[in-house]
Formats: C-alpha cells, structure tokens, sequence
C-alpha cells in the first residue's frame, strides 16, 4: 500500500471515529442489507449496535496498524477463519466494500474525494484480498 494512501485512509478515519458508532454503523450495515440482502441472517446473532462497536473497534485497530501490515496480519487471518464460519464467501466482500466506501462517503461530507475514495479503495482491497487468500486456503484443507 501507498504510504499517502494509508496516512490519508488514517486522517480521514480519525474525523468518522468522532461519529456515535451505532450511528457509523447503522449506516454501513443499513447499506449492506440493501445491496446484499441474503447476508442479514449472518447478523441475527448479535444486536447491530453491538454488531456496528465491534466492526468500527476493529477498523480503528487495523487502521492504527496499517503502516506495520505485518504485525496484524495473523490476526487479519484469524478474523477470515471466523468470517469462514459465519458463512462469508468472496462474493460478499464487494458488497462490504461497496457499503463501507458509501458509508465513508456519508461520514466524511465534504472531505470526501477522489484521492480519498481511491486510497480506501486500495487499502480495502488489499485486506479483502488477505482475508478471501485466507479463507480460500482454509477451504482447501476443509476438502483434503
């Protein structure tokens, strides 16, 4: 990753934390149900406020740590064995992606740009594609 594209994923991040995250994630999950409505029962388990703490807890931990990638990313594994037991499958991180960059968008108003847009977009990506790397091998192991 860029080292702009992670300082400015990091400054455009501190002004979205300022927001109530039931509020963050209310947005993030409304839009996510709307795109891929078939994932809603992945979430029936746990409240969406609670749903909506433990999503941006996380994203403000990896966002810290974006800059040494590398010291989280067993955790970033461990995180797609769960996502693996949920039921996630790689066509399901397009719409995550898709409603987190909407709700970013939302979040951030007039900070909101191009430059942004893209820098969230490789940062994304390259987590996503770590994640479905992850998941895709512990599928492999499943059927051996």
């Amino acid at each position: 990753m860029k080292t702009n594209n992670i300082d400015l994923v990091k400054q455009t991040w501190s002004l979205v934390a300022q927001i109530e995250m039931e509020t963050v994630g209310g947005l993030f999950y409304n839009r996510l149900f709307e795109l891929m409505p078939e994932v809603k029962p992945m979430f029936s388990k746990t409240p969406l406020p609670e749903q909506s703490k433990k999503l941006l807890t996380m994203l403000s931990y990896v966002i810290s740590k974006l800059d040494k990638l590398d010291e989280i990313m067993d955790e970033v594994a461990k995180l797609a064995q769960r996502h693996t037991k949920y039921g996630v499958k790689d066509e399901h991180y397009a719409a995550v992606g898709t409603a987190l960059l909407w709700t970013l968008e939302k979040g951030l108003g007039d900070q909101w740009n191009d430059s942004v847009r893209l820098a969230w977009t490789e940062v994304y990506t390259t987590l996503a594609n770590a994640m479905m790397e992850v998941q895709q091998e512990e599928a492999g192991r499943l059927r051996a």
